[in-house]
């Protein structure tokens, strides 16, 4: 049971490097020009809609990503055997980060394309609430009502 835990640990925390490098390359293409930067910078109302849908879409995803994992846990993921909780813990957490990196990805390329402070604000904003999903073993214990004891 504990390499099981372990695993499942592992798996996590390897997902949530990928989560962070996807924008981080992003990011880097944006300040090396490798995307169009500003391309639709007079674009008045492209940049409107570029930036209502980056607030929409954050103001959606972080909270669906952080709530509907806390439903699914409680309704599906206890009534579970451990070896398939841990199994569907893993898939549940990579759909939220999964989730949360949508609404990332829209925002870092609404900032680049349209040079506004919106989708970099909500960029951030997406960023941080990934550090609730940050991965732990104590976490997903805790979680997952699974005690030290339980192992042995």
């Amino acid at each position: 049971m504990e390499e099981h835990i372990k695993r499942a640990v592992r798996n996590l925390n390897i997902s949530y490097v990928f989560f962070w490098v996807l924008p981080a390359f992003l990011l880097g293409a944006g300040e090396f020009e490798l995307i169009p930067v500003g391309s639709i910078e007079g674009n008045i109302q492209a940049t409107y809609y570029f930036e209502t849908i980056g607030i929409l879409l954050t103001a959606l995803c972080i909270p669906l990503s952080l709530k509907l994992f806390s439903l699914v846990l409680k309704k599906k993921i206890d009534n579970m055997t451990i070896t398939l909780a841990l199994k569907r813990y893993v898939q549940m957490s990579i759909v939220r980060l999964g989730i949360l990196e949508i609404a990332i990805i829209v925002n870092l390329l609404c900032y680049y394309l349209t040079l506004s402070s919106t989708g970099n604000l909500c960029m951030l904003i997406g960023l941080t609430a990934s550090l609730f999903c940050l991965p732990s073993e104590k976490k997903l214990r805790n979680e997952l009502h699974i005690s030290k004891d339980e192992d042995e």
